[in-house]
């Protein structure tokens, strides 16, 4: 299939793809005029970069996951280091939840103490608008 088959078959751009070969993710085989020629396999490991990239991942964490379906094997993760990229992952996503869960708390206590003040008393900010005035000389 050509460049804009796979494209559209993906999901994706052809400047997308164009830019996954220039990262050698993605090699392309040249028909006889010249134009990009890709298969099934080249679909599926567009497929796997982009499900990657959906789930947060970056374009580099893609690579051994390319690489395993590139060496014959059935799935992108199931080589040692496709399992190495998961596992960071998971990390950085447990860091990034203990920091939201800590803001969460922050946020919840500073609505508290402001809605029981509000109760308590009158509000302590007022709108007000500026008096205009113009001196005429």
């Amino acid at each position: 299939m050509r460049i804009g088959e796979l494209a559209q078959r993906a999901g994706t751009t052809t400047r997308t793809l164009r830019y996954y070969e220039s990262r050698g993710l993605l090699s392309a085989r040249r028909a006889g005029n010249g134009y990009r020629a890709y298969d099934e396999e080249d679909l599926r490991q567009v497929r796997q970069i982009r499900l990657l990239q959906d789930f947060g991942f970056e374009l580099e964490d893609t690579r051994p996951f390319v690489e395993c379906l590139q060496a014959g094997h059935p799935a992108g993760d199931s080589c040692p280091a496709s399992l190495e990229v998961y596992r960071r992952k998971l990390a950085e996503l447990d860091d990034l939840l203990a920091r939201l869960g800590a803001v969460r708390e922050q946020v919840s206590g500073q609505l508290a103490r402001a809605e029981l003040e509000a109760a308590v008393g009158e509000p302590r900010c007022e709108l007000t608008h500026p008096t205009i005035t113009t001196e005429e000389t």
